[in-house]
């Protein structure tokens, strides 16, 4: 299988690695990072839903490279389901070194975030 070398989905998300998401070695906290795709996920399936959504789970999720200090992080996001209440997302996490022109895939996963009503309760997706 061929390595990918660019991403796939949408550019929703980018950011700065910043010394306060460190640990001392400079690699950025593989937790500072999930909470990256977790706000990409939201704000595309947001956009999607037309209404609030929250996490329901993440899938199939793997730490493949570090992300530096200085690093910017991009994450992508592709709509793989929509359900009758929830939206499944392919998402990827991408870093464009800070250090050398290079754009690498970080980890990726599988984000399924669910509809919310005003009280709290899923609610049905509108087809568009």
């Amino acid at each position: 299988m061929p390595e990918q070398i660019k991403p796939t989905g949408e550019l929703t998300l980018r950011t700065l690695a910043m010394p306060a998401d460190a640990n001392p070695a400079g690699d950025i906290f593989g937790g500072w990072v999930m909470s990256q795709m977790d706000l990409a996920s939201g704000i595309r399936a947001a956009e999607r839903a037309r209404c609030r959504v929250v996490t329901a789970a993440v899938k199939e999720m793997a730490f493949e490279l570090p992300v530096k200090i200085g690093d910017t992080l991009s994450i992508y996001t592709d709509i793989s389901r929509v359900g009758r209440t929830s939206i499944t997302l392919t998402v990827e996490a991408w870093a464009q070194r800070s250090r050398y022109d290079a754009l690498e895939k970080v980890t990726a996963g599988t984000f399924i975030m669910v509809a919310m009503d005003a009280e709290g309760k899923p609610t049905p997706i509108i087809n568009a």
